[in-house]
């Protein structure tokens, strides 16, 4: 008799989960998703009592979709991974399939589509194995949402017809509504706006009718955007304001910072500057919010490519009432963030003087640091590929500002840059090793290249010649943005056919907040003084197999020569061939005052969210064996004042908001003061002997952008092309 008490509490507990468990997801569906969060928590502690691991499974899913809806993205997979652990070990086949679709949802709500899409094909064949219609219609629908982000668009339409068909067919109202908001959305971006505004209106009829509050709000939204791009503004702010406070009432975060984005950029439209400006401001609050919940620093880069537009349109709206140093602040505020959280944790001594995540860097932080660095700093921003602009900060505190017409350039300003770089021989963005190179393909004219050098130096130099130094000695620290990361700045000429290199020394930083952060030591480096311990000297190592099918990258007899000819001059032995394993490496690289590792760079095809590796001789054989990693240097713990990569495309990696994110910014993380890599794909020859005079030079000045500079004009007599000389940029401090 006890026995069977015992069975009918264990159901009637079980009974009350599942009931507050349907409370929660009722809640959740209509945007309450503060209180759903306590009837699933008060659901998790009676399944963990009674040990029913179904219903522990569903509603740690259920939590991590209320901390996906509030923008608390690690949180949320925290609590998936866990859901996913339990449902993968009962075999519950159609709990796994909801979460693995859910987790791919997350994955695109950080801007990591290809990651959601990888998810979202393993939900697809788990509900194809269980004839799931419902959750086929709903993986349909989000693969659409993918391939919308990444501008497949007929892929997107594609997947979206297929889950409105599904949805159609069971009735299912939710699923009909969500589908035809991401069909109207696409139609959107292919500016066929009548079929775009006839799908929203659809959506939000049957929305309504379920009341999802939380999918009336980003329709009203996409209905706004829809009027906003045919210019009709007060249309658009009337749908806009609905959807706020829709968002805001229900807690939609996320929703809430992207509809005031959209109205801050209509009032930009309108010429309303000081509206555009409040209400941008508060989207700023908004991301920054997000961006300071525990998430890991690919996460953050991701999160900021889908926020960074506020930051650009902010800038634009303080323009619009002529607030020049304001307008500077959101450029800095607004680039570069999550690499300088990662600085600021790993900085061991406090900066006093250093903004925190969440504020604006105020004008005297950054001519501070001007100041400090004793440069010019020369900042860019590209406004929506129709203005540039310029500020000039110079060490004295005087601040100008250009503004740059983009929309009468014949080609965009990213193609600009590539058409500029393909004239120095260097075809594309992206190149995979260091070695003899030039003959193949034939190099273009150099009337070619001097009018492409020339006019991107007419673009980026001209409009602030005036307020950059007279003396050649002088630092110019270039911060580009977007492209203009790729844009080879030593080799830009003037009218006078002089290239930039000859009249400036010249330093490159994602952000000015940056140098604040990897200016550590005070001490002056000198050459003479090194111990042999002071210095890791890598050339030519055995190459690692690599990539697929696996090769073996060919031997760099030049880096040997190289790291032969600088030794003497560091009073240090190189690791040549078999001695530069990646264990003895790593065994120096944490004391070493100067690292110089000659050898191949490679960017891509380890399987690394932040790509870069440089190729060390294999402790062991195997595919990929001897990599030093991105993700591995990151982790390390440097004292180095420079570490200089002696390789192809070592500058290179992804362009994002956030700077380069490749072997560069691993380096400075890890604690390299400054890093000198290269733009494109380096010939073997000149660069040994531009490395070679860099160090004579450093020998006689220990001003380390001032010995760059001597070496490329010495380089220069002996290889005229700028493909030979003008690859290395040095970014962080130059002493």
């Amino acid at each position: 008799m006890q026995q069977i008490t015992q069975v009918q509490r264990i159901s009637e507990t079980r009974n009350e989960g599942a009931q507050l468990n349907r409370r929660g997801l009722q809640q959740l569906n209509t945007g309450q998703f503060r209180q759903a969060l306590q009837s699933f928590e008060k659901a998790l502690v009676i399944f963990k009592n009674i040990r029913d691991e179904q219903g522990k499974g569903a509603i740690l899913n259920n939590i991590g979709e209320v901390y996906r809806n509030l923008g608390q993205y690690s949180k949320a997979l925290e609590f998936y991974q866990q859901s996913l652990g339990i449902r993968q070990k009962i075999s519950d086949i159609e709990g796994k399939a909801a979460t693995l679709n859910n987790i791919g949802l997350l994955y695109n709500g950080l801007g990591q589509y290809d990651e959601a899409l990888k998810y979202y094909q393993q939900a697809l064949a788990v509900v194809k194995q269980i004839s799931n219609t419902v959750g086929k219609g709903r993986v349909f629908n989000n693969i659409g949402l993918a391939y919308d982000n990444l501008k497949e668009y007929d892929k997107a339409l594609e997947y979206y017809q297929k889950a409105l068909d599904i949805a159609r067919e069971i009735d299912d109202k939710a699923g009909q509504g969500q589908t035809l908001n991401n069909i109207g959305a696409v139609y959107s971006s292919l500016q066929q706006y009548a079929k775009a505004l006839e799908s929203f209106q659809q959506a939000v009829v049957i929305l309504k009718t379920i009341n999802d509050i939380a999918d009336v709000g980003q329709t009203l939204n996409n209905i706004g955007f829809v009027y906003k791009k045919q210019g009709q503004y007060a249309k658009a702010l009337d749908y806009y304001q609905q959807a706020l406070a829709i968002r805001q009432r229900i807690g939609d975060t996320v929703g809430e910072g992207l509809t005031l984005n959209n109205i801050g950029a209509a009032y930009n439209s309108l010429g309303s500057y000081a509206d555009a400006e409040k209400t941008l401001l508060a989207a700023i609050e908004v991301w920054e919010s997000l961006r300071t919940r525990q998430l890991t620093d690919d996460q953050k880069i991701s999160i900021f490519e889908t926020q960074a537009f506020t930051y650009r349109f902010l800038q634009e709206a303080l323009i619009g009432q002529n607030k020049i140093t304001t307008a500077l602040e959101i450029s800095e505020r607004g680039r570069a963030r999550a690499f300088i959280d990662l600085l600021a944790s790993r900085t061991k001594t406090s900066i006093a003087d250093t903004a925190p995540q969440s504020s604006t860097p105020s004008i005297a932080q950054l001519k501070k640091i001007a100041q400090q660095q004793k440069a010019t700093f020369v900042e860019y921003s590209v406004i929506d590929n129709s203005e540039l602009y310029i500020w000039v900060v110079k060490p004295t505190g005087e601040i100008a500002f250009k503004k740059v017409d983009l929309k009468s350039l014949k080609t965009p300003l990213k193609k600009l840059v590539e058409t500029s770089r393909r004239s120095l021989g260097v075809m594309g963005a992206v190149a995979k090793e260091r070695g003899p190179r030039i003959e193949n393909p034939p190099l273009p004219s150099p009337e070619t290249q001097k009018r492409r050098l020339q006019q991107l130096h007419e673009l980026l130099i001209t409009p602030i010649a005036n307020h950059l130094p007279k003396n050649p000695s002088d630092r110019v620290i270039f911060i580009p943005n977007e492209s203009l990361f790729l844009v080879p700045f030593p080799a830009l000429k003037d009218a006078n056919n002089k290239y930039l290199i000859e009249k400036h020394t010249i330093l490159t930083a994602p952000a000015i907040q940056v140098l604040n952060y990897t200016r550590k030591n005070t001490e002056t480096l000198n050459i003479a003084s090194l111990q042999p311990g002071d210095t890791l000297l890598v050339g030519n190592p055995i190459m690692p197999i690599t990539g697929i099918p696996p090769v073996q990258q060919p031997p760099l007899p030049g880096t040997e020569k190289e790291a032969n000819k600088i030794a003497p001059i560091l009073n240090t032995q190189p690791l040549i061939g078999k001695q530069a394993t990646k264990s003895a490496v790593l065994q120096k690289i944490s004391t070493a005052k100067i690292i110089h590792l000659a050898t191949h760079g490679l960017l891509y095809g380890f399987g690394e969210r932040i790509p870069g590796a440089i190729a060390l001789t294999p402790d062991t054989p195997g595919v990929n064996e001897g990599l030093l990693k991105t993700t591995e240097i990151i982790n390390l713990n440097l004292n180095a004042d420079l570490v200089v990569l002696s390789a192809c495309d070592t500058g290179g990696g992804e362009i994002t908001g956030d700077g380069v994110v490749g072997l560069s910014r691993s380096l400075l993380t890890a604690g390299a003061e400054s890093v000198i890599v290269s733009l494109w794909a380096v010939d073997d020859s000149s660069t040994s002997d531009l490395m070679v005079e860099f160090y004579r030079q450093l020998q006689q000045n220990p001003d380390k952008a001032k010995a760059l500079r001597q070496a490329m004009l010495s380089t220069m007599k002996k290889y005229p092309h700028p493909i030979h000389w003008a690859a290395f940029t040095l970014i962080g401090n130059a002493e």
